[in-house]
Parts: C-alpha cells; structure tokens; sequence
C-alpha cells in the first residue's frame, strides 16, 4: 500500500492485494464471466473504440468486487425475465487508467479526476447496457457507450417509447441490486458499498494469479 501525491492510498502490490483476498474473499476481484457464463462483453477500452481511440487494457475481461459480481449474477437473472442480459462495457479499471482518461478528459462531470479517483478503480462500478438473452444482440437505449452528450443523461426524455422502457428496465434491474446510477451516464452504476474497498492499481495479469 503506497500514498500517491495527491495522498490516496493505493493498492498497487499484487502480493498486498492477495494477502488481502486471503483474509477476506470479498476483496477478490472476480472475472465475471467466470461467474456469469452467459454474460456478454464489449469491452471498448481493450479496442480502439474507446475516447482514446487507442486501447488501453491488454485482454477484454471484466473483473469486479466478489459481492459485486454476485449482484451483478442477481441482475442478470432478473433480466432473464424479460428475455434479456447484460452487456459490460467497462468494470474495474487501474488508477493509472483513471489519470489517462482524465488527462485527455479535463472533464470531471465524465472522468474522475487524478486526486480523487474513480469507484471503477475499486472494482466496484460497472459501465453495462442490454442485449436480447436469446440472441446476444444489443438492445437499443438512449446512445452509445461514453457517447458524451446530454442524451447520455438519465432523465433525457426525447427518446423512443420503447427506448425509455428499455432504459427503464436496466435501471431497475440495477437498482433492485443495490446499485447507484450515476445521472450523466445511463450506463454507469456503483455498487453502494464501494467506500468499503481501496483504490487499486493492478494490471490485469496479477488478478488471476492463485
């Protein structure tokens, strides 16, 4: 654990972040398809599709806080019902990341700023959208992924019926999980207990080493 020099304290050993799991599993950051076999991935950030246009993780995984995932199990069963699933764009991100993004950013209503730190870097947010269960097809909702515009925010009504109902439909799947959205993003929930977990700053490698 080290203090960075805007004074947040980092997680970045893989031996400190194990030792941690080892004492308490819900630390583990799961890799959700692992748990979630049906699930769908579009991670963006391991593409050139993304804000960067240039891709910034190595593999298209997904790795969250285990009481995380197993919300996330709960939301995807829910969905189930309607005849759909989840779609993650984004999960746990390392703190270096967080500083590129806000780098090229300079925005902190969409990029969390270097001294603060975004809740995706405590492996408890998730960036997700909709697809058909039957299909894996995406469902139609309000933009894009990271489509910064004000139809990206929740409450922007001048949509399709059947846009909003979609929309409707995540949002109280996630909710209905204990998840927060965030109100500029459509797509962005945290989970509420994430002031429990630190700031990390892993690469991707050191979460599947046993």
């Amino acid at each position: 654990m080290s203090v960075n020099p805007f004074g947040l304290v980092l997680i970045s050993c893989p031996d400190q972040y194990h030792q941690q799991v080892a004492s308490d599993a819900e630390q583990q950051l799961v890799n959700l398809v692992d748990l979630i076999p049906d699930l769908v991935l579009d991670i963006r950030y391991a593409t050139p599709r993304n804000l960067l246009g240039e891709a910034v993780y190595p593999a298209a995984k997904a790795y969250v806080r285990r009481p995380v995932a197993e919300a996330l199990q709960r939301v995807q069963l829910a969905l189930a019902r309607h005849g759909l699933g989840l779609c993650v764009y984004d999960a746990y991100r390392p703190y270096s990341v967080t500083v590129r993004f806000y780098e090229h950013l300079r925005d902190e209503n969409f990029a969390a700023p270097p001294w603060r730190g975004s809740r995706h870097n405590r492996g408890c947010s998730v960036d997700v959208g909709l697809v058909e269960q039957a299909t894996g097809r995406p469902v139609p909702l309000p933009t894009d992924f990271d489509e910064l515009t004000p139809a990206s925010h929740t409450n922007f009504s001048e949509l399709p019926n059947y846009v909003l109902m979609n929309r409707i439909i995540l949002l109280a799947a996630m909710k209905g999980q204990g998840f927060i959205n965030y109100a500029k993003e459509w797509w962005h929930f945290d989970f509420h207990r994430w002031a429990e977990f630190d700031l990390l700053d892993l690469p991707f490698e050191a979460l599947d080493r046993r």
